[in-house]
């Protein structure tokens, strides 16, 4: 008779359901193909439950070790970056993205595991909230699940999750605020300091000529300045980046399109499935996501963005400086973390026919015609061609900053694709200098995308979509002309 399963083994199976579609997604990120992603995925996963449980054992709390507060996620995706430099040190780096073999062998990966004091604000301010805050904050700002998603998953009353989240970002603001004020920093540095944090909680207060410009040419400030404001949208980059490091720009795009595609397709989210299996094929994300330096152009931004516009972040529910106000967390506490003793559950590696883009894919294989279209590097398009249109665009400016943005392309086509290619044109001398599911190339003002090897095939009135970071002067008019593999598109 086989042995039943313990209560241990269905808490572990719960938690590896809850977390595995995020952890493949990253390992993905990571590696250079499927195989190697289930493998970097499935040690990390077994790593970060072993901390975890380690963190909590009785001798450590006896020894006075203070256990890890990173909620389960992201305490899984540090792991898959833990994992990711044992295998460069031990020869296994031909397996990892070449970019994030850079990365960990530059001192910004050093950031993550030199001193405390050095390290990420947001990662600091994350680990210094209770576990139950931290759990919501990070599900609600990175891995956008719906609130009553959130709310089912930490037994929270859904009626009051909103208020609770928005009392969490306060307590992060403050933790991050005071952690800033902490770091060592130069004179300068230390002179913004407050005025920065004033800059950012008040919603109205405009901020000084010299502090945006010091915003601009300083990485660590800008950083904090990420952290400290708290409405704009600009959190949940601050988070992914400051807590995962190199790719957490891209995951966060990743779990972005996840819950949109979950929401668009009108499928239940239940708290033991709401994830999916693991499908890290779909909208793989080979850009230049050279970790910090993503993540700090990001930041930049956000911190920038305070010189173009008013906004801040109230401190709702902030603590008193001896931290007594968050005794207790805002979120009921969820249940403890289970012991892991090994290897999660086995799961399926990944196919081609898992990706939502293969299995439109199979609708048809017709390639669309080519006609006429502009050249490279012409500003205008061509008067002689053909008026039909057979394809629709949308161009969408996500952020903006001084001298630069990030902005999405989606393109629904008419006819069936077995490769694509976008092209458009920009104005005012735009340059791209990243895109993720596409690689690109651009002569003059025209910019010419061409589909990866993972996203080739479209189905018959289906879509494609890609992103992009670039760099303007002056005006940042919107990109024109589009076309999809020679024929022109129409503005959806």
């Amino acid at each position: 008779m086989p042995d039943l399963p313990t209560p241990q083994d269905a808490a572990e199976a719960a938690l590896f359901s809850e977390c595995w579609d995020a952890v493949l997604s990253y390992a993905d990120l990571c590696t250079s193909g499927s195989t190697a992603a289930n493998q970097l995925a499935s040690e990390a996963f077994s790593l970060g439950m072993r901390e975890a449980r380690d963190a909590e054992s009785a001798p450590a709390r006896a020894a006075g070790r203070r256990p890890s507060r990173l909620p389960r996620i992201p305490l899984l995706l540090t792991a898959v970056r833990t994992t990711a430099a044992a295998w460069e040190i031990q020869g296994q780096g031909h397996q990892l993205d070449p970019e994030l073999r850079l990365w960990l062998n530059s001192d910004k990966a050093a950031r993550y595991t030199g001193p405390p004091l050095r390290r990420p604000l947001a990662l600091r301010g994350l680990r210094d909230l209770q576990e139950p805050d931290a759990a919501l904050l990070w599900l609600a700002e990175v891995e956008a699940l719906p609130l009553t998603v959130v709310a089912r998953r930490l037994g929270l009353d859904p009626a009051e999750v909103g208020e609770e989240l928005t009392q969490v970002r306060g307590l992060f603001r403050d933790r991050c605020h005071r952690n800033h004020l902490d770091t060592p920093m130069d004179a300068r540095c230390r002179s913004y300091a407050r005025l920065l944090d004033a800059v950012t909680r008040s919603p109205v207060a405009d901020t000084p000529t010299d502090l945006s410009r010091h915003l601009a040419r300083c990485v660590d400030c800008a950083e904090a300045a990420a952290c400290l404001r708290l409405h704009g949208g600009g959190l949940p980059a601050a988070l992914a980046g400051g807590v995962i490091g190199w790719g957490g720009l891209a995951y966060l795009e990743r779990r972005r399109r996840a819950a949109e595609v979950r929401l668009g397709a009108g499928r239940p989210t239940p708290a033991d499935s709401e994830n999916g299996p693991p499908n890290p094929g779909a909208h793989k994300a080979r850009v230049v996501r050279n970790g910090l330096l993503v993540a700090a152009v990001l930041v930049s931004m956000l911190a920038l963005a305070v010189s173009m516009m008013p906004g801040g972040g109230t401190d709702h529910g902030a603590a008193s400086p001896g931290g007594s106000a968050d005794s207790q967390p805002v979120a009921d506490p969820g249940p403890s973390l289970p012991a892991a003793t090994g290897r999660p559950p086995s799961s399926p590696a990944p196919t081609d026919s898992d990706s939502p883009s293969t299995s439109r894919a199979s609708a048809g294989t017709t390639p669309q015609g080519t006609s006429s279209s502009t050249e490279p590097g012409s500003d205008e398009p061509d008067p002689d061609r053909s008026e039909s249109v057979a394809c629709q665009v949308r161009y969408d400016v996500v952020g903006e900053w001084p001298d630069g943005f990030q902005a999405t392309v989606t393109v629904t086509t008419e006819h069936a694709l077995d490769s694509w290619r976008v092209a458009w044109s920009f104005r005012d001398g735009q340059k791209v200098g990243q895109m993720w599911d596409a690689s690109f190339s651009q002569k003059g003002t025209r910019v010419t995308a061409t589909a990866a090897d993972y996203n080739k095939k479209i189905a018959a009135d289906g879509s494609l979509a890609f992103g992009f970071l670039a760099s303007w002067q002056g005006k940042n008019a919107p990109a024109y002309d589009f076309t999809l593999n020679g024929d022109r598109c129409a503005k959806a």
